[in-house]
């Protein structure tokens, strides 16, 4: 006997409830990378530039987002894709962090290798745009703050957008150092800063993502401690072949055989099962495999 429990894989996943605050966020940066790279090339600020680099990974992000959240909407529909392309928002996370390791490694290459003769930068108009791209940035990131807690695709384009707003913070800084004192080294040392804060949240945003490709129960959840709870339910003889999984954020997946009492009502212990799984560790979407004794000789032929 086996049962799915919990709501459909054809629901929408966490995060697109929150696509127009995405497209929100996309114009903002597109309006912050226009104007960050014309004054940047005119000034030759390298702070300013490097920033531009960042907030074009940011749009680039959000639209990646954008098309792996209306994709795994229309792909629900499709009958023959079981689990729907929800995946499509995870490649698009890790597309994210290869992004912003990509920008971080070029922002401390342009900054070392200025170091030696730092140019003259003009901090006024550093200044005024850093401060400009400060405020569109400060938008966007209020806007994706609650989504970032419900979805790994989400919580890609606020990450970006969180460093940007910090990036815009140390551009600031550097116009500020510059139009007061013309301190030449402001510029490049800013930019230090800028790459070596994106590069732990690239890689943290990067783990995440690579753990659901490879199909590992989320961190949250400990496999030996959810399979000696159903052995401890009662008429359960034994708990095997567990896989836990996430899909996507906020869709996580079990599926779960269990050996059965001959004594024992088998719909019972599958109430019991899916109880245990919901209420306790928060999988409500879990398959349950209820078999009598003896039956479990094929499970242990699996080599996987």
């Amino acid at each position: 006997m086996s049962h799915g429990h919990g709501h459909g894989l054809a629901a929408t996943s966490s995060s697109g409830k929150h696509v127009n605050k995405l497209w929100i966020a996309a114009g903002l940066g597109l309006i912050t990378l226009v104007l960050q790279v014309s004054v940047g090339l005119f000034t030759s600020s390298l702070a300013l530039l490097s920033d531009s680099a960042h907030v074009f990974t940011d749009v680039l992000g959000i639209f990646m987002a954008l098309a792996a959240v209306l994709l795994a909407q229309r792909a629900g529909r499709r009958p023959d894709r079981t689990f729907g392309m929800y995946r499509a928002e995870v490649f698009a996370a890790l597309a994210n962090a290869v992004l912003l390791f990509g920008v971080a490694g070029w922002v401390l290459y342009e900054a070392a290798a200025r170091f030696s003769d730092p140019p003259e930068i003009p901090g006024l108009p550093v200044a005024l745009v850093a401060l400009v791209g400060l405020a569109m940035n400060v938008i966007a990131f209020l806007l994706l703050r609650s989504g970032a807690k419900e979805s790994l695709n989400i919580r890609g384009a606020y990450l970006e957008v969180m460093a940007d707003m910090i990036g815009s913070i140390g551009v600031l800084v550097s116009g500020l150092l510059t139009l007061a004192f013309g301190w030449r080294y402001a510029d490049p040392v800013i930019a230090v800063a800028i790459g070596l804060f994106v590069l732990p949240r690239a890689f943290n945003l990067g783990r995440h993502a690579v753990r659901i490709l490879l199909q590992q129960a989320p961190d949250r959840l400990d496999v030996t401690e959810i399979r000696a709870a159903v052995d401890a339910i009662p008429g359960v003889l034994d708990a095997h072949d567990l896989h836990v999984w996430t899909l996507t954020s906020g869709m996580e997946v079990a599926t779960l055989h269990v050996t059965a009492q001959s004594d024992t009502d088998p719909t019972v212990v599958l109430a019991a099962v899916q109880d245990l799984l919901s209420e306790v560790f928060g999988l409500d979407h879990a398959t349950v495999q209820v078999e009598p004794r003896g039956s479990d000789g094929k499970c242990a032929e699996l080599a996987w």
